[in-house]
Order: C-alpha cells, then structure tokens, then sequence
C-alpha cells in the first residue's frame, strides 16, 4: 500500500503544471521536516484575550459573510497561484 501511494504521489509530481512545481515543493519540505512539525505539534495554545479591535473584526467579517461579501475559494487560489 505504501508504495502504490509513494507511486500515484510521484505521478501527481510529474502531472503537475510548472506554475505549481514551487509551492508544491515549499509544502512538501514542511511536511518532511520533522522539526517544524514537532514545534505545531508543541506550540502552546494561544490564549490571549481578545481585544475590542479583534472582536470588532470578527463582527465585520460575520456581516461580510452574512451580505455575501466573499471571494470564492476557487478565485482565491487562482489569484495565489495555487
């Protein structure tokens, strides 16, 4: 099983369009280092209070979303090239 997805993983690569090859590659490596993932796995929990202008944020943003005021994730990804 390990090596027919280690096998469709590389054909995922070599299908990939040359636009993407980089963040693919950016991603891969965060994956693999095993340091990185041991400090999200680690991290301390953020627990610091909100503020009035963090709570005045949220609001806008859930009556943005309320008014439909959103961009597509698909319009998201083509403008960050993913």
């Amino acid at each position: 099983m390990l090596e027919a997805t280690k096998e469709r993983l590389h054909e995922l690569v070599d299908a990939l369009p040359a636009s993407k090859v980089e963040t693919v590659h950016r991603y891969l490596e965060a994956l693999a280092d095993e340091a990185f993932l041991d400090a999200l796995r680690n991290a301390p929990e953020d627990d610091e209070p909100l503020t009035e202008e963090d709570l005045k944020a949220i609001a806008e943003a859930e009556e943005d979303i309320r008014q439909g005021r959103t961009t597509p994730w698909e319009e998201v990804k083509k403008e960050l090239g993913l």
